[in-house]
């Protein structure tokens, strides 16, 4: 979830379950959160076994808290419905399966622990985001891990990452350019790495691995942490020191994306100084799946969010000195039970380690005690955000801008009769809404943002009316305006703040219109990611027919009012984009001059929270 800071900085632009009828003894309804033992009997298996090789990496990034398993009925989510005590449970195999094959296996992580499931931000007040749930990351034997953008949008989370994660890797959880500022023994300020700026280690077999944690170039930091750009980090005489004794490998986990961002200018400064030295790549960010070589002796590798992948890596070394390829190959294993037990030669009855066990155990304990089982309601059916159209019925952006806010922010508000348009960001809404029981876990998923609805009372309505086309950028018209470069800085900007839907979308839309109708049509197979990157052969590990993609916009509204053009209604918006906002406003009429100073609060009910109103009464 984006932080306080986050928000701070992007409104300051002008750039624009059926359920038991047990009651607690509050009287309120709870559905037991629970996963299933397996995965279900539809779950496609893996198509092929694991290539192994003589260094193989297991790969994870942005959990983001995803750790209790995908536990919806509807595809895709019974694909990734293994938990983390099920990983857990699978990387212990695959290590006896490196031992008895005398190779190498490394666990990796590329970082953003933070924010999107109620185990990692359904604490009580007072508590500190991922605090509880990064306990159970420290439980696996992560060989390496870096730091991600999530970690750092609020100062808490950042130093609770510096003095209770990091350590226990013992110098392996990487922040190679990034610092955070902290009091040393006397009390005086003093900006340190969040956690190591490099590592250098041998494998179990013997090979000398130096590793970096390099995180993009970052621009939403919470005060007294500090990014520095990757440019500026190469000329860094540390990082000169780092890489001056050549390893046998380098091996470089960051929280960047392998392609259109700065790996190359690691990957080129490593170069520079060794030429033919094996580097295997473990990016993260964009939420999407991708490979890419940049040179016949590299390998980048990038697996997913949310635990949906799971990534293998695997290299074939040759001598020190070659100039001759590397064979590399890659796979993306989609997380179930299945996927693990076929890949580890168990069954359900020999699968789960003690330790697997416990882990999920503990997760379930951890979910009763941030209670994330309060039931709002029974969704009645699925709501998604890009397979159904918007605007549709079973749009979740409809939904939300069209029955639940309307209904959530009239609640107690003397302001109720009034006309009104409600603009907000279709960004605010981040996960699909299921049928079956709607708990507080699912509206934390599903609507995670912390923002607050404001409103400019006594708008003329034929002025108020044209902000959300304005802000959507739409026709020749608005281009007139001065308007032609703000959906590119928009995006530039928000990128650098740490906003990847859109890349994750782009991805979503090419894959749908590469092959979507023709494998969706052969009816068998389930929905899934289907992935085409740049490395050779076939990337994922399951065949899977690409989910329908439809494109929402950037910003959306309510039905509007039935009033005269000159009548004066409530434009109500979410704060997240009060300036952008104001700026347009500003620009559709010339009669006033709207300031900060227009505007106040119209709600005391927070984006995060008006699912779980609506569902109370329209769900119950």
């Amino acid at each position: 979830m984006r932080g306080t800071r986050l928000l701070q900085l992007l409104s300051a632009l002008s750039v624009v379950f059926a359920c038991s009828d047990d009651h607690g003894e509050d009287g309120a309804h709870h559905h037991e959160h629970t996963r299933r033992a397996a995965a279900p009997n539809t779950v496609t298996p893996p198509s092929r076994p694991l290539e192994w090789g003589d260094i193989n990496i297991i790969h994870t990034t942005d959990s983001h808290g995803w750790l209790l398993g995908h536990q919806k009925a509807s595809f895709p989510e019974p694909n990734y419905s293994g938990d983390f005590g099920d990983f857990a449970s699978f990387v212990a195999h695959m290590k006896e399966i490196a031992i008895k094959r005398d190779v190498d296996l490394l666990l990796v992580d590329s970082g953003d622990l933070h924010d999107g499931t109620g185990l990692s931000d359904g604490f009580p007040p007072g508590g500190v985001d991922a605090h509880d749930s990064n306990k159970f990351f420290s439980q696996l034997p992560y060989d390496l891990l870096a730091v991600g953008n999530h970690e750092l949008y609020i100062y808490a989370n950042a130093l609770d990452t510096h003095q209770n994660f990091a350590p226990v890797f013992k110098g392996r959880y990487l922040s190679s350019n990034v610092n955070i500022t902290v009091a040393d023994k006397r009390g005086n300020p003093v900006s340190v790495p969040v956690g190591n700026r490099f590592a250098k280690f041998k494998t179990r077999k013997g090979r000398k691995v130096t590793s970096l944690g390099v995180l993009f170039n970052f621009m939403g930091s919470d005060k007294n942490i500090t990014v520095q750009k990757v440019e500026d980090m190469v000329k860094e005489t540390w990082f000169a020191e780092a890489i001056k004794e050549e390893p046998d490998l380098f091996l470089l986990a960051g929280h960047m994306p392998v392609a259109k961002d700065n790996w190359p200018v690691v990957f080129d400064a490593i170069r520079k100084v060794h030429p033919l030295t094996p580097i295997m790549i473990l990016g993260g960010h964009t939420h999407i799946r991708d490979c890419l070589q940049l040179d016949g002796r590299s390998i980048s590798l990038e697996s997913g969010r949310y635990m949906e992948t799971i990534g293998w890596l695997t290299a074939k070394l040759d001598h020190r000195g070659s100039h001759k390829h590397i064979k590399f190959s890659r796979r993306y294993l989609d997380p179930n039970r299945i996927t693990f037990e076929y890949h580890t030669g168990r069954r359900n009855f020999s699968f789960d380690t003690l330790k697997g066990k416990f882990i999920t155990t503990g997760l379930k304990a951890l979910a009763k005690r941030f209670d994330l089982s309060f039931l709002f309601g029974t969704a009645p059916r699925d709501f998604t955000i890009n397979q159904a159209p918007y605007p549709s019925e079973n749009s979740l952006l409809t939904l939300f801008i069209e029955e639940v806010v309307p209904t959530a922010v009239a609640i107690n508000n003397t302001r109720a009769s009034i006309p009104n348009i409600i603009i907000a960001n279709s960004g605010s809404q981040r996960f699909d809404i299921y049928s079956g029981p709607f708990t507080k876990n699912d509206q934390l998923t599903a609507s995670p943002f912390t923002d607050a609805f404001l409103y400019i009372p006594d708008v003329p309505f034929d002025v108020a009316s044209q902000v959300l086309p304005i802000l959507n950028d739409a026709g020749a018209e608005n281009r007139k305006r001065g308007l032609e470069g703000l959906l590119e800085a928009r995006e530039e900007t928000m990128y650098g703040l740490g906003y990847v839907d859109r890349r994750y979308m782009a991805w979503l839309e090419e894959m749908d219109r590469r092959n979507g109708v023709e494998k969706r049509a052969a009816a068998n197979q389930t929905l899934g990611y289907v992935t085409h990157d740049s490395c050779p052969g076939v990337g994922d590990d399951t065949p899977h027919a690409p989910l329908l993609f439809n494109p929402v916009p950037d910003f959306i509204g309510s039905r509007p009012p039935n009033v005269s053009a000159d009548a004066p209604i409530d434009l109500v918006f979410v704060d997240f984009i009060e300036s952008q906002l104001l700026s347009i406003l500003n620009k559709a009429q010339t009669v006033k001059v709207y300031t900060t100073a227009d505007v106040a609060t119209y709600s005391p009910f927070l984006t995060n929270q008006v699912f779980g109103l609506y569902a109370q009464g329209a769900w119950n």
